[in-house]
């Protein structure tokens, strides 16, 4: 197993693949109420509502969000640049 400086402080569970991780994380008062109202406005969970931050955050820094999203990046800057996508030869 890789050491933990070169796997992000990862938990064994998250890198076998297990889709989710827990962290914690602290709000001020202001913005505690302010993320309760806003999950009562769209009627969405807090969990809905960080999932989508992280998403927006991920895209404005241009960090491909799944493996999906990394290569269709992959193949559009290939085509931006004339190169057709190389493939593997099946043997």
């Amino acid at each position: 197993m890789a050491p933990a400086c070169m796997t992000g402080g990862l938990k064994p569970a998250v890198m076998q693949g297990h889709p989710w991780m827990r962290k914690v994380i602290e709000f001020d008062d202001e913005t505690w109420q302010a993320l309760v109202q806003l999950g009562r406005d769209r009627m969405a969970t807090l969990q809905e509502l960080a999932d989508e931050s992280f998403a927006d955050l991920l895209k404005k820094h241009g960090v491909p969000k799944d493996l999906k999203d990394a290569l269709r990046r992959s193949a559009k800057a290939a085509k931006k640049n004339g190169k057709p996508a190389s493939r593997t030869r099946r043997r």
